[in-house]
């Protein structure tokens, strides 16, 4: 789904094009907004004047779009980072959030409702959210700038880690022979702190005023699950991307 140097372009534009399709279902549909994503806090508002060709990259830098104007489907990709999807049904409009670790730390979706409730009058109590697949605590090792980083930011960041310790049995046995000359904390020695990037998102909506119950997450790892999903992480950066889309069908539905 994604324009990468690996793949094919008039494949994906043929995939998209058929993904559209699929998840439009007969409804009346514009197209697709997509972002060249580079893991900021840039929201876009956008409109049918916005919409692209299914061959066409992105021309708006950014990682997260919103619009309530109907027909527009909104895009984001995603290959370990975290997609969030937000719909105001009372107010009918929508939003789509791109948050690695850099976009989470700079509060994307939490400013994101911010932005829903100063364009569109959204009321977070209406909106409901959905948290896709990414790359869970199990598979996301950080390094101590990343945790500490968080610590910075978020009185709760001390949740959001936990100690990882390595499983390699040899190395556990013998970890003189492993030692490197890296300084102290760089090595790969000892525990790991990983990083918990969904939950560090549903904190986030909760602290921006949506309901427990109006947030639902899917629960699934991609660096676990690498036969239905991508992970640049557990694939070193050799594979496609996956996509999440929201929008309002034009003639009422949603």
């Amino acid at each position: 789904m994604g324009f990468t140097d690996s793949d094919d372009r008039k494949i994906v534009a043929a995939n998209r094009e058929l993904f559209v399709g699929a998840v439009a279902e007969g409804k009346d549909i514009l197209g697709l907004v997509t972002l060249r994503q580079i893991h900021s806090s840039l929201i876009r508002r956008v409109q049918a004047k916005d919409v692209q060709g299914y061959e066409m990259s992105a021309l708006l830098k950014g990682d997260g779009l919103m619009t309530d104007e109907p027909g527009v489907l909104l895009g984001i990709q995603t290959a370990d980072c975290i997609p969030v999807l937000l719909v105001d049904r009372k107010q009918r409009a929508v939003a789509a959030f791109h948050a690695g670790w850099r976009g989470t730390l700079a509060r994307i979706v939490e400013n994101g409702v911010g932005r829903m409730r100063l364009e569109f009058g959204s009321r977070p109590k209406d909106l409901i959210a959905s948290i896709g697949p990414g790359i869970g605590q199990c598979c996301y090792a950080v390094g101590e700038e990343v945790q500490q980083q968080f610590e910075s930011q978020f009185t709760y960041a001390s949740e959001l880690f936990r100690e990882v310790y390595d499983s390699d049995q040899i190395r556990n046995k013998y970890p003189m022979l492993f030692l490197t000359a890296r300084a102290p904390g760089h090595s790969a020695i000892g525990p790991g702190m990983h990083l918990d990037l969904a939950e560090a998102n549903r904190r986030q909506l909760l602290a921006a005023g949506l309901k427990k119950s109006a947030i639902f997450m899917t629960g699934q790892c991609t660096g676990c699950h690498t036969d239905r999903f991508f992970s640049h992480r557990v694939e070193r950066g050799f594979t496609g991307r996956m996509m999440s889309v929201i929008g309002i069908a034009r003639g009422g539905s949603q």
